[in-house]
This record gives structure tokens, C-alpha cells and sequence, in this order.
């Protein structure tokens, strides 16, 4: 009588089927999807609340509770903001246009030739002199005020948009961030330039600048958005309705005992607008410009 043998091999690995993984993989991505549209939509929310309030009649954004939907559908807020002889809306958006283009130019011109200089130039002092613009870095802003009024009234800029877009065109930031941008850059091409006969000026102008796009498209924006962000400054130093800046002009359109919300809203519509077209235009140079501009230092 033969007894039964039992088997003892170990047991085969149990493998994952591409099944399994497939929808392993499936439930990730849907999680990673969830987790984007929540953020996309608290991110959007406010700005989406910012329209609808806009599109209210004054009646209909004091209700409690809020709705989310018009009713009934008004320009009332627009209408207030293009007729408003005492409070020129749209005279501020053209002066803020005006001041936040012509300061991001100037940052562009001062900031490029600066970081180009501490970046491939040699000198003595150029590291300590880098070192020392990094520095001003640190120094708030607001401690600044009461110099810089005393110089531009010096200047008789006060009241004028010359002084909200000449001071800070030497941006400290715009160096650091372009000094970092040129250093990424190969040599190797300002070397054949200069084999060929270019000048320095040439390497700069021909060969650096068409190559660091990115970067100045970067700093364009993010000098842009602070001018056009600026509130501090301007309410210090401009005046006059004519000459007033979108945000502090928008200042003046919040009553001292009643708020009209959708008046407000209209005009922080209106401020928005450029913002979120020059982003939407540079979002791929910007993407581009900060990814690059760590790589060496």
C-alpha cells in the first residue's frame, strides 16, 4: 500500500495581471483628477463670485443669503463705472496700463544690462557688489517711503505717473533672477561671437537676448503685476482724480457708511482683466524663465 506524497515545493509568486495594474493605475489618476479639480475650483471661486456680484443690481448683492445666480441680470455696476464723472474708472485703468507698461520696460533695460555685467563681465568687486544687491532685498519696502517721496518731490514728480513708474526700475530682483538666467547659458556661443568679430554690446544684444526670451518674458510679467498691483505708493504721491492709478482709484468707490458691492466688483473686474490675458499669453515663458533660472548660481 503506497502512501500519497505531499508537495512541498514553495507556491509560484503571485504576479500582478495588467489588469490589476490597470486599475491600480486608474484609480491614482482618478484621485490625482479629484484632488485638481477641488484646488481649480477653490482657486476659482472667488474670481467667479467677483463676476456674478458684478452682474447684480445693488439690491440683489445685499441679499442674505447670497446666491450664486444673477436675478435679475444688471449692468448696474458697469454702468455706474462708465458714467462716473467724479471717480474716472476707466481714466485709472489707462494711467495704470500706461505706468505698469512703461515701469516693466525699464526694469527690463536696467535689470538685463546689470545681470548680463555681474554675470559673464569680469571686475573687481563683482561679487560683493552682486552680494550687495541681494541685500537690498531684505530692506522693507515701506521704510522706503519718506526717501523716496523726498527725492521725487525734489524731482517735481509728485503727482505724476513718472513717479509711480521711474522708481523701481532698478529692481534688485530682476538682476538676481536674470544674473541666474545668464549664468545657465553656454559660453560656448559667446565665444564663436567673438571669434566672429562681435562685440561685446553685439553678444549681449544678438546672441544673449533672443536666447533668454524666458527669462524677460518672466520678469516683464512680474514687474508688470507689481506696478499694476501697487497700492502703498501711488495713494502717497498721486492726488488728483486725473492722475490716480486703478488701485487706489478703486479705493474711493467704497462709501464711509454704505458698500456697493457690485460697483466694486465691476471695477475688480475690470483690473483683473489684463492680469489674467498676460498670464494666459505667458504662462509658457514663465513656466520656462523660473525653471531655468535656478540652474547655476
Amino acid at each position: 500500500m503506497t502512501t500519497p506524497t505531499t508537495d512541498t515545493r514553495p507556491a509560484a509568486p503571485v504576479r500582478d495581471t495588467p489588469t490589476g495594474r490597470a486599475s491600480g493605475t486608474g484609480l491614482r489618476r482618478a484621485g490625482l483628477y479629484a484632488v485638481l479639480i477641488t484646488l481649480a475650483l477653490v482657486f476659482l471661486a472667488p474670481l467667479v463670485w467677483m463676476v456674478i456680484t458684478s452682474l447684480k443690481t445693488y439690491t440683489a448683492a445685499q441679499q442674505i443669503p447670497p446666491t450664486w445666480v444673477p436675478d435679475p441680470l444688471s449692468g448696474y455696476g458697469y454702468e455706474q463705472i462708465l458714467n462716473n464723472t467724479a471717480n474716472p474708472v476707466l481714466r485709472w485703468f489707462l494711467n495704470s496700463m500706461m505706468a505698469a507698461t512703461l515701469h516693466a520696460i525699464l526694469v527690463l533695460v536696467t535689470a538685463s544690462m546689470a545681470a548680463y555685467a555681474l554675470a559673464r563681465l569680469e571686475f573687481r568687486g563683482r561679487k560683493v557688489m552682486f552680494a550687495l544687491i541681494v541685500g537690498t532685498l531684505f530692506i522693507p519696502p515701506t521704510s522706503l517711503i519718506i526717501p523716496n517721496f523726498l527725492i521725487a518731490d525734489s524731482l517735481n514728480w509728485i503727482d505724476t505717473l513718472t513717479v509711480v513708474i521711474v522708481p523701481g526700475a532698478a529692481s534688485a530682483f530682476g538682476v538676481f533672477f536674470l544674473r541666474q538666467f545668464f549664468v545657465s547659458l553656454p559660453r560656448e556661443l559667446e565665444e564663436a561671437a567673438t571669434l566672429d568679430g562681435a562685440t561685446q554690446w553685439q553678444i549681449f544684444y544678438r546672441v544673449v537676448l533672443p536666447l533668454s526670451k524666458p527669462a524677460l518674458s518672466t520678469l516683464a510679467v512680474l514687474s508688470f503685476l507689481t506696478n499694476w498691483n501697487d497700492f502703498l505708493w501711488p495713494i502717497f504721491v498721486l492726488f488728483s482724480p486725473e492722475t490716480l492709478t486703478l488701485p487706489p482709484g478703486l479705493g474711493l468707490l467704497q462709501g464711509s457708511y454704505v458698500t456697493d458691492y457690485p460697483v466694486i466688483m465691476a471695477g475688480a473686474v475690470l483690473a483683473s482683466v489684463p492680469v489674467l490675458i498676460l498670464f494666459v499669453l505667458a504662462q509658457r515663458h514663465i513656466i520656462q524663465g523660473v525653471s531655468r533660472s535656478g540652474l547655476k548660481g
